[in-house]
């Protein structure tokens, strides 16, 4: 798909703002530009956003707390955050917060642009699953509902986040699959880089944490030493 989005750049620099929306706009999309944490927290929050390039340090706050309160309020409106701050740990709380790709200043415009439109097609690719009637996924205990996103262990509703429904629904979509970290990442986060492959370890534990009876002994998300990890298989189910 190739039409018209909404781009929302939550962006303090004129230059680096007036830079992304040129060339973003080149591609066709409408792309609107905000200077402030509250501003940029109140227009998303409309819900008219495709996609949201986000700067971390902004004037009236940190870019990793709206990045923290929409996806605490359901908003799972896609996130690249686009910022001079390049440390390790940023990224990875970036990435565990929700967001979908990192890309540091001083960046180049080819990469921006190849970056955005991997998301949106991303995007495209999950708007097409959704719109194909998949029934609920029932294994023993566990039920997933993909259309209302909806989990439940033994009939108890599970609370989890937007990436860590999508993990799981990638593993129950394939059970006895075996994925590696590195696949998981490209395939939930859309984001390949190998220094974030602990991203992967530690959303599956919180995963095991809620849906699974003793985490230490998991029943449905199962490691395979050297490899990945997997989803229980048909086979193995019941025994």
């Amino acid at each position: 798909m190739n039409h018209r989005r909404s781009i929302l750049v939550i962006e303090d620099d004129e230059h680096i703002a007036r830079l992304v929306q040129l060339h973003l706009g080149d591609l066709g999309h409408d792309v609107h530009v905000v200077a402030t944490a509250a501003e940029g927290t109140v227009r998303a929050s409309r819900g008219s956003a495709d996609l949201i390039v986000l700067d971390l340090t902004l004037p009236d706050g940190d870019g990793l707390d709206v990045c923290r309160q929409l996806r605490a309020n359901g908003d799972h409106t896609p996130i690249l955050i686009l910022t001079a701050r390049d440390a390790e740990i940023d990224r990875v709380l970036g990435l565990e917060l929700g967001a979908d790709d990192y890309l540091t200043k001083p960046f180049g415009i080819r990469e921006l642009v190849a970056r955005v439109k991997a998301i949106l097609r991303r995007v495209d690719l999950l708007t097409q699953d959704r719109e194909e009637p998949v029934g609920p996924i029932e294994v023993e205990d566990l039920q997933i509902d993909p259309d209302k996103r909806d989990v439940r262990v033994a009939g108890r509703t599970v609370g989890l986040t937007a990436k860590e429904f999508d993990l799981l629904l990638q593993f129950a979509r394939q059970p006895g699959r075996v994925y590696t970290r590195g696949q998981l990442l490209d395939l939930v986060w859309g984001y390949t880089a190998g220094c974030y492959e602990h991203t992967v370890n530690s959303h599956i534990n919180r995963l095991r944490g809620k849906i699974e009876k003793d985490p230490r002994q998991p029943r449905y998300i199962n490691t395979v030493w050297g490899v990945g990890y997997k989803f229980l298989d048909a086979d193995a189910a019941g025994e």
